[in-house]
This record gives C-alpha cells, structure tokens and sequence, in this order.
C-alpha cells in the first residue's frame, strides 16, 4: 500500500475529530447545521471564512466559541472607519535601550491564530489592505522586516450586509483571499424558541478544546493525504474556466452576466475544501458531490458580474449554480438545453 494514502483506521479517526468540531460549534449556533458544517471544512483546509449576515445571528459568537474548541490563542479586532493599518499588524515602537534609541516592533492583535475582523467592511480599504499579505502568506512585513505569524493560522470575518453608509465594499483581491463566503440565514421559529428558553441574556455555553495536544496537527495531515483524483482534478479545473467570460468553456448564456471569473486560487481552495469535505464524509479520496457541495462558497464572492447581471435580478451564487448544471463531471458534452 502507498504510505501516502489514509488508512480506514485514520479516516476514522480524522472523521470522529471533524465531528467533534462541528458538534461544538453546532452547540454554539443552533439551528445551522450546514453553515456550521462549512465552517468546519474551511478551518480543516486552512481557510479563512468570510460570514454575511444580519445583527444578532450569532456569528460573532461562533467565532469565539471556535478557538476555544481548537484551543488556540484567539484576537478580535473590531472594524472602524478610523482603524489604521499598525492598530491591525502592530508596529514599530522607538525604545531607549543603555543610551541609545532603537525601534522595536510590537505586535498587533492579527498575531493570534484565530483572528475574529468584526464587521470588516467598516474599515478603510487601506486597513483592509493590511490584512493581504497575513492572509495569504501567513506574516507581517513592518520597515521591511517580516514577522511570521502563528501557525495555524485563520480570519474569520464578519459583516453586515444591510448597512451601506459608512462601509466600504471589499475589493477584489481581498474577497479572493477568502476561502469561503458563506451567508447565515436567519432561523425558524423553533430554533427561536430555542434560544429564548437555553440562552439566557443570549448568553452561549460554554466551549472546551476537543482536541488533544497534536491532534489539530494529525487532522491537517490527514486532510493533505486525502486522494485527489485526475477526473475530479479535471473537473475543478472546467468549473473555474467555465466562470471566464473570455474562455470557451463558459456556457454562451452566461457570458453577459460575467465581467470575470475564478482565479487559479478558486481551484486550489475547491480542491482543499473537497478533500476537508470527503474526510468529513468519512472518504478517502475526493468525490464530484465533495466539490458541488463546497462550489458555490468557494466561487460566488470571486465573480465579478456585469451590470445586466443586477438589472435582472441574477446573483452570483445563482451563477455557480447554472456553472455546476452546464459542465459534467466526466467531461462529456452536455445537451444545448442544460448548458447554462
């Protein structure tokens, strides 16, 4: 047997730890089983996760109650029109050290290993920027000094999506830097009654770690080793090609919806995310259903739409939608009525 792949014993294993994961925060946020299933697989993949939603939904909480799961070190930052960009990363402080003055970096609130960007589209677009590089490679670079950052190492994000005064929308590169946009709908009224019964003064359980010291570190292994297969690798990267207006694997239909499409970062975060997803599942290797199921939270925030795309009422995710239905997983082509 190849020693690269993951035997029954350590899917199981693996499994039983995401499964811990989800049920901790499924504990936390009632009543969102998929949302809290997606978080799981973004953090599994190393992912930062980007979460939409209205006041008082809990993502804020959820956020919180997950480094104490992971058990790891924790930073919030909260967003504001004049936040700079040291109040983010940290940054040079000028010391006097035996006589003689030096600066001397000090670290800002990003140097956690899960950082909570409360209502991240509050700050200035050149603060948001000050979050790229950590995002991306994982450091900080101070008067071109770079500091790494803890590893592991996540942002999850919140914003509000109603609220347009005073907010500044993420630009491109900084939405690509995001794994997963997920939204979190509000809950019925069953969950409701829930809450007002369990949650007092909205007040969560409390969370504990659970996982063992070097645990966390057997998951991220077990998710490297995941088999990713050529047909499934072919089909991701279809799927990305297929969202550029330019490329002629984008369904004709769909073409004056799309200003641009996926990056090639969008189809190394499907394959991650996929393998996070199949291990969830208990699989060994990558599935078509994995990379469906994760789709539409890798690709919809990376679309760039066209105005007409508004005008008649066609959202991003409905896009990745039609993207999956016109490209087949096996690479056959399909019949002109299911091609977008």
């Amino acid at each position: 047997m190849d020693p690269a792949l993951l035997t029954p014993n350590e899917v199981a294993n693996a499994r039983a730890a995401l499964q811990r994961l989800r049920d901790g925060m499924a504990a936390v946020l009632l009543g969102q089983d998929e949302l809290v299933s997606l978080v799981t697989i973004a953090l599994a993949s190393r992912g930062h996760v980007l979460l939409e939603g209205l006041p008082g939904l809990g993502k804020t909480e959820l956020v919180k109650s997950l480094s104490k799961l992971l058990g790891l070190g924790f930073g919030r930052i909260q967003f504001t029109p004049d936040l700079l960009p040291s109040d983010v990363t940290g940054g040079a402080v000028l010391e006097e050290s035996g006589g003689r003055k030096h600066f001397v970096f000090q670290r800002g609130p990003l140097f956690a290993n899960c950082v909570l960007a409360d209502e991240i589209n509050r700050a200035s677009p050149k603060t948001q920027s000050a979050l790229l590089e950590a995002m991306q490679e994982r450091r900080v670079t101070v008067l071109g000094e770079s500091h790494p950052l803890p590893a592991p190492f996540f942002v999850l994000a919140t914003q509000n999506p109603i609220e347009l005064e005073g907010t500044y929308p993420l630009p491109e590169a900084q939405r690509d830097r995001f794994l997963f946009k997920l939204d979190v709908p509000p809950v019925g009224a069953e969950v409701l009654t829930r809450i007002v019964r369990e949650r007092r003064r909205g007040q969560a359980p409390e969370s504990h770690a659970v996982f063992a010291a070097g645990e966390l570190d057997a998951l991220f292994s077990a998710v490297d080793r995941v088999a990713l297969t050529d047909g499934v690798a072919g089909y991701i990267a279809r799927l990305v090609a297929a969202s550029d207006p330019r490329s002629e694997a984008c369904p004709e239909a769909l073409r004056p919806f799309l200003r641009f499409g996926a990056s090639p970062r969008a189809a190394i975060g499907l394959a991650e995310a996929g393998r996070a997803s199949a291990l969830l599942e208990g699989r060994p290797n990558v599935d078509f259903d994995d990379v469906q199921r994760v789709a539409p939270s890798v690709l919809a925030h990376r679309l760039v739409l066209e105005h007409a795309a508004r005008l008649e009422g066609i959202t991003a995710r409905e896009i990745v939608s039609r993207l999956l239905a016109a490209t087949d997983p096996l690479g056959q082509p399909l019949p002109a009525g299911v091609r977008g």
